[in-house]
């Protein structure tokens, strides 16, 4: 698959779903609870705010190559429609772009990349 074919909305869309299932699996692999626990400490990966948190972080650090801030601009810039009630404007844009770098990055079968990205998040909220 050409992954330059795919607008950064459809980038976000997969990025989304593969976030969501890294962190899932990890968590259960951890033996991080059950049910609404694990609902509850998956919300701080998942959730838009997180995800911006962790883009501004992991970018301040120099961690991503241009391709992949490529992916995170094609995904920030998109039309992203409505936003949720419970964000801003600017912290939707940077989760979407976000999910557009994993997404784009799982459609290029970079599985390597995206261990290393889920690896330095996991630490980060370890951290604090």
């Amino acid at each position: 698959m050409n992954i330059n074919e795919c607008s950064g909305r459809t980038l976000a869309f997969v990025g989304d779903a593969v976030w969501s299932l890294l962190v899932r699996s990890s968590l259960v692999e951890n033996g991080e609870g059950k049910g609404k626990t694990l609902q509850k400490k998956s919300i701080a990966y998942v959730s838009a705010k997180a995800q911006s948190h962790f883009y501004e972080v992991l970018h301040e650090e120099g961690f991503f190559d241009a391709h992949e801030e490529d992916l995170y601009h094609r995904g920030r810039n998109s039309d992203t429609g409505s936003v949720p009630k419970n964000t801003d404007a600017q912290t939707y844009r940077m989760s979407t772009g976000f999910e557009a770098l994993v997404g784009g990055l799982y459609l290029e079968k970079n599985e390597n990349r995206l261990r290393e990205i889920w690896t330095k998040v996991a630490s980060l909220n370890q951290e604090g």
